[in-house]
């Protein structure tokens, strides 16, 4: 399953993000991973979640983000969540149509049983259509 938090730069998304994963795990069976571009929130978060600076990895390109968030989920049976802050930046498609990454990580999420949670800079009537219906909340 994929969720999105949508809204232009500024507008609270990672907030919200924080919020979201912090509750989460207080019910949470499984492991819950944070996905940012660096380690600034490291004390917002609850220690039971793991924090992953992915700019701490080569990462260039949008098949190298799949590929990097497929080595998590590979390694980590009992993942429950991912919360992607800076989705855009992370999955280097900054300006690009993300129609196919969203599409592939609701085939990986049904596959891993594993629910990605996407912080997106844009608002929610730029998302492309098939993603519209994932917007949990639109700031």
């Amino acid at each position: 399953m994929v969720q999105i938090i949508a809204g232009r730069k500024g507008k609270g998304k990672t907030k919200h993000l924080l919020e979201r994963a912090n509750t989460a795990i207080k019910n949470a069976h499984g492991t819950i991973v944070y996905l940012d571009k660096s380690s600034k929130h490291m004390y917002e978060l609850n220690n039971r979640i793991r924090l992953i600076n992915v700019n701490e990895y080569p990462i260039t390109s949008c098949e190298s983000f799949i590929g990097f968030v497929c080595g998590i989920i590979s390694q980590d049976h009992d993942l429950e969540a991912m919360y992607l802050d800076s989705f855009l930046k992370l999955s280097c498609l900054e300006g690009e149509d993300i129609s196919e990454t969203i599409s592939i990580l609701e085939k990986i999420g049904e596959k891993s049983h594993v629910t990605f949670i996407l912080s997106v800079s844009l608002d929610a009537d730029e998302l492309p259509e098939h993603a519209k219906k994932d917007v949990i909340v639109s700031l």
